[in-house]
């Protein structure tokens, strides 16, 4: 791996494309490494995973009005819907519902560093453009491998939340390189690609604070779209803001840290494998990623306690991370709101503990009913919980060495009798150096739970079996990497008209 320098420019200076972020991303995505047999293995995991959240998110409002938006957007030369095999619609509008569908149950992978990631956001748009365009699985699971490889090196390198811009402004050019790879297009069309992408998906990340809405769901759906776009037009010859991260208005002089900042993105050398897939984790519970360790924990504790009535407070000690953006520390009272919807629940720690604390289990739609939401019992819990930062905690957050990586916290848990209960917890038990790590049947089993009553079991194992066998299929097979819903479900999820 080689550390590449990102700095702005000076005045009156012409950076050379050589040095720039977006042209290095560029070479990357177009060297032609085919990925290894355990990277290939894990775009299969990572597939079946994406299909399984949008499954069980099919029937939701924010996903049927996407899937009806895209519908409007006929293509002969199209992809398909997720639900809707056949259904051909314009790749980019594909990627649109297609991608909203796998984001809105916040279900899917994770990589935390300097900045958050969720890289199966870019499964959908590469999908859709493999669909539309012929390409075989072993160029989709080449695709997609770089595209992680670029997200995951964004995501180490560059942080966006310290400056309140969004996480999905790493996806825009991560997807845009992995449609590189999978198109087999010249470095120079990619590198114009990126820069477009970038250049139309930095926003501000009030997406994720306060009341959250549903362009939570939507925010990486539009940059994959975002990104598709920006891939035709730079085909078509055109071109993009340069440099795009480091002019003098660039990203990075007027959105991060300024005109005397410098980061360190660290890519691959030429030749050597995209492993970055390999680097990050998904879920086994239903809520952002930071509170899948504190779940598990939860789960631990309440063996330990007989009456969670006797409890007089919760403290959980943790990153500047968690603390932030789902603890305490991000100072939104809607965390704290039994009527906040589901995305800010989802974002609030204190409701999170509280309801696993008390129920021992967690349900990506029971959990956050709000029937449960507002049993007097769990609002009198939950607002006894807060989370305070601790250093060693960020630390270990930031840490580059995996084994001391931690996304957890140590949490005290005080009794009315003067009893303390304390217990800490590093990983969540699913990611790679916890307790259970997900596996090949872990990702078949959490299919099979999300898709059942809503895809047909016949039809869950054949999506299955081409899933499993992604490198071998054609390009006339790639519509096998859908499955059929019960249309009843979608029947049920209807919405209101709009302009198209």
């Amino acid at each position: 791996m080689i550390d590449h320098l990102v700095r702005v420019q000076a005045p009156g200076e012409r950076l050379r494309r050589a040095e720039q972020l977006a042209w290095k991303l560029a070479e990357l995505a177009t060297e032609p490494v085919p990925p290894e047999d355990d990277v290939a293995e894990m775009v299969e995991n990572r597939l079946i995973d994406d299909a399984a959240v949008a499954a069980a998110a099919l029937g939701r409002h924010s996903v049927a009005s996407a899937r009806a938006q895209a519908l409007a957007h006929r293509s002969e030369r199209g992809a398909s819907l997720l639900g809707l095999p056949g259904s051909r619609v314009s790749p980019e509008w594909a990627a649109w519902a297609n991608g909203t569908a796998v984001r809105e149950l916040d279900f899917h992978d994770t990589y935390l560093a300097a900045e958050y990631a969720h890289p199966g956001d870019n499964i959908p748009p590469l999908l859709a453009v493999a669909q539309a365009t012929g390409r075989s699985g072993e160029e989709l699971a080449r695709a997609a491998a770089v595209a992680y490889e670029v997200h995951v090196a964004l995501a180490r390198g560059i942080c966006l939340h310290a400056h309140k811009i969004d996480h999905v402004a790493h996806l825009g050019p991560s997807v845009a390189a992995g449609l590189g790879a999978l198109l087999s297009l010249p470095t120079e069309v990619v590198f114009q690609a990126i820069g477009q992408a970038l250049h139309v998906t930095t926003a501000t990340r009030q997406s994720r604070k306060g009341e959250i809405s549903s362009w939570k769901a939507y925010a990486p759906a539009f940059a994959g779209k975002m990104a598709v776009e920006a891939i035709d037009r730079a085909m078509r010859g055109e071109t993009s803001p340069e440099p795009i991260y480091e002019g003098e208005d660039g990203v990075v002089a007027q959105l991060l840290d300024g005109p005397k900042a410098q980061y360190l993105v660290r890519l691959p050398e030429r030749g050597e494998p995209r492993r970055a897939i390999l680097e990050t984790y998904t879920k086994a519970h239903s809520a952002e990623y930071q509170a899948q360790a504190l779940i598990d924990l939860a789960f631990r504790m309440r063996t330990r306690i007989a009456d969670t009535a006797r409890i007089e407070s919760i403290t959980i000690e943790t990153s500047h991370h968690t603390h932030l953006v789902i603890g305490s520390g991000a100072n939104d009272p809607e965390k704290l709101d039994p009527s906040a919807s589901r995305e800010t629940l989802d974002h609030s720690i204190m409701y999170i503990f509280a309801v696993a604390l008390e129920d021992g289990t967690w349900h990506h739609v029971r959990s956050y009913a709000p029937e449960r939401a507002s049993r007097p019992s769990t609002i009198e819990l939950w607002h006894k919980v807060r989370t305070v930062e601790d250093p060693e905690w960020t630390r270990r957050y930031h840490s580059s060495d995996p084994s001391e990586a931690a996304f957890g916290g140590r949490v005290v848990v005080a009794l009315d009798d003067g009893t303390r209960i304390v217990d800490e917890i590093a990983v969540a038990d699913a990611h790679p150096l916890g307790a259970r790590p997900f596996s090949r049947r872990d990702y078949l089993e959490k299919f099979a739970n999300l898709a059942e009553g809503v895809v047909p079991r016949g039809e869950q194992e054949r999506f299955l079996a081409a899933a499993s066998r992604l490198r071998s299929l054609g390009p006339d097979e790639l519509e096998d990497l859908n499955f059929a819903a019960d249309p009843s479900v979608l029947e049920a999820a209807s919405v209101a008209g709009g302009i198209f």
